[in-house]
């Protein structure tokens, strides 16, 4: 009997050692599909029982978030247009990263619709130092804020149909001296609406309405069809960057779509350095590693109609000492205001605020850094740190205080984000001091045609 049992058991072993086995592999498996990096083009939440999401396995809301191409690809798969010779340029940019970034992906989105198979790696139109309402000096490559390296990649991935090309004098068969024709999409079909600013309500017919220009045109010149051999060069006139409604598109499209245009890496680097600094500043004033963002928007060229320092500054401190904050990082480019409003949080709250320059004294290599960028690309380094902070206050209409916004409203539900709530901290961690009365007066449609 000993014997018989000794066989038998002897016989279980090597399959039950087989089932263990594979019962680690499975479990191993599935617990490297939780890994952000290791499922990547995945669903990016679990679900529950009612079918809600109830896990962000990637966190969206970060300036470094892997980009997540299928949303864009599908729009991709969609257009059935695609014409060779077609090449856009979306060069007609300017202002502060929050314009320059939603003009780029706005004039792609239209490319895309387009059917167009070229685009013009978009150069940056940089502004005066000195005077900061002069928005329209000389241009800087893609380079000069973003990434270049993760934009082709990912296009390339998601539209293949379309090529980048260095520069217009790349394009093959392109007239000398080179001319694109400008157009905007308001002028094509009937739109509707009683507002210069309207959204294009029309956007997917604007394939159709584009090629019955192009046609148009090309019969009043009489110049031929569209070809590589005889390519056309689309350019829009100044403006068009909140032409577009974002959530046309569904949710996936715009929680993605902005990682497109992701930092150039030496300043995500110095952001996230920064953020870390931040930290560490909040640990020490403050007894907790916490810290309230602002964006105090009074620079010399904030428009007249805005909220003042007053407003700004009184709402963002009783905001944030309601909210127990004793640190605060502030981004701004008045430095006489952002000492006004460091001394009273001081006074009035025991609330220790520090901007990005003062920040960096301890840490000399990264301070040169800083000051060897240009106002607008230091710009990016306080965007980082906004972003990062545990609760966001800044104002509307500012496009660079309603991008980190939306940005940070991604953190809840990744791809199933729904529209930012507006007039109010919406999902509890942001709020923008602002008038919410009149859509157009208010700049309130800039919510409605922002990618994050």
């Amino acid at each position: 009997m000993g014997a018989h049992l000794h066989n038998i058991s002897g016989s279980l072993g090597r399959p039950r050692g087989a089932l263990l086995a594979v019962c680690f592999i499975s479990l191993a498996t599935i617990w490297a599909c939780r890994l952000p990096k290791l499922c990547l083009y995945s669903d990016l939440t679990a679900h529950s029982s009612s079918g809600l999401p109830t896990r962000q396995a990637i966190d969206l809301s970060r300036a470094d978030s892997p980009f997540i191409t299928w949303p864009l690809e599908r729009v991709c798969k969609e257009s059935t247009t695609w014409s060779p010779g077609i090449v856009f340029v979306c060069d007609n940019n300017s202002g502060g990263i929050g314009n320059i970034r939603n003009y780029i992906l706005t004039c792609l989105r239209y490319a895309i619709e387009a059917g167009a198979t070229g685009l013009v790696l978009p150069q940056i139109r940089t502004r005066s130092e000195k005077d900061l309402s002069n928005i329209m000096l000389e241009y800087r490559g893609f380079d000069y804020f973003f990434d270049e390296g993760h934009f082709r990649q990912n296009l390339r991935v998601s539209c293949p149909q379309i090529s980048i090309y260095n520069s217009t004098d790349d394009i093959p068969h392109a007239p000398k001296p080179f001319k694109a024709e400008k157009i905007t999409p308001h002028d094509l079909g009937r739109r509707g609406g009683c507002d210069r600013r309207e959204l294009n309500k029309h956007t997917d017919r604007f394939g159709e309405q584009f090629w019955a220009h192009t046609e148009k045109i090309a019969e009043e010149y009489k110049l031929p069809p569209p070809s590589l051999e005889h390519p056309r060069m689309i350019a829009f006139n100044w403006g068009v960057q909140w032409d577009w409604p974002v959530f046309r598109d569904g949710p996936e499209f715009v929680a993605t779509y902005g990682g497109l245009l992701r930092f150039r890496r030496d300043i995500m680097d110095l952001g996230y350095r920064a953020t870390a600094y931040m930290r560490q500043f909040a640990a020490r004033e403050a007894s907790s590693p916490l810290y309230v963002g602002m964006h105090l928007r009074t620079e010399s060229d904030a428009l007249s109609r805005w909220p003042k320092f007053d407003e700004q500054s009184g709402a963002y401190l009783e905001k944030a000492a309601s909210m127990k904050y004793k640190a605060a990082y502030l981004a701004t480019g008045n430095q006489t205001e952002a000492r006004k409003l460091a001394t009273a949080a001081l006074e009035r709250y025991g609330m220790a605020v520090v901007t990005k320059h003062q920040l960096l004294e301890a840490h000399p290599k990264d301070l040169a850094a800083l000051k060897a960028l240009t106002w607008d690309q230091q710009a990016l380094v306080d965007f980082i740190v906004l972003l990062e902070s545990d609760y966001f206050l800044g104002v509307s209409p500012s496009s660079f205080s309603m991008n980190i916004a939306l940005k940070r409203h991604l953190k809840g539900e990744g791809l199933y984000t729904r529209p930012w709530k507006i007039g109010g901290d919406g999902d509890g961690r942001s709020w923008l001091v602002g008038k919410y009365e009149h859509y157009w007066e208010d700049w309130l449609f800039m919510f409605d045609s922002l990618w994050p």
